[in-house]
């Protein structure tokens, strides 16, 4: 099993902190350094969706968030031959700042993580890590 994040993989998320995409943009979720991060703008719900652009086993998510600013309710959809999301998993992250590790066995091309809510007051996430890890299909 191996990282099905790679150069292929386009990603798009709900918002970004003051539209200040260099500082807190998409492109900091995977670069593997834990002195970047996205930041969500405040308000819920806010998602990050992931196309593989390929067929993809799933295995696990890795995520890694600033204490405070963590998805407290958050819900995984899996894109369907039938071109629709459909719910794969709910979780509920502890507020804390460690990687945190959830497995779910899904088979897609494409995934949305929706967080319904945040630990923070005003809604805002902020991921410093996030991993798919599996194989291809």
């Amino acid at each position: 099993m191996t990282s099905l994040l790679n150069s292929d993989c386009r990603i798009k998320v709900s918002s970004v902190l003051n539209r200040e995409t260099t500082l807190y943009g998409k492109q900091f979720l995977t670069d593997n350094s834990e002195e970047t991060c996205w930041n969500s703008e405040a308000g819920t719900p806010q998602f990050i969706v992931i196309d593989f652009g390929r067929k993809v086993n799933i295995d696990t998510f890795q995520l890694m968030f600033q204490g405070g600013f963590v998805g407290k309710t958050c819900q995984v959809l899996a894109w369907t031959d039938a071109s629709e999301f459909v719910d794969m998993m709910r979780f509920y992250p502890e507020d804390i700042n460690p990687l945190q590790i959830k497995s779910e066995r899904q088979t897609t091309s494409r995934v949305k993580i929706v967080f319904e809510s945040s630990t923070d007051f005003f809604g805002r996430i902020t991921v410093y890590k996030l991993d798919i890890i599996g194989q291809d299909a």
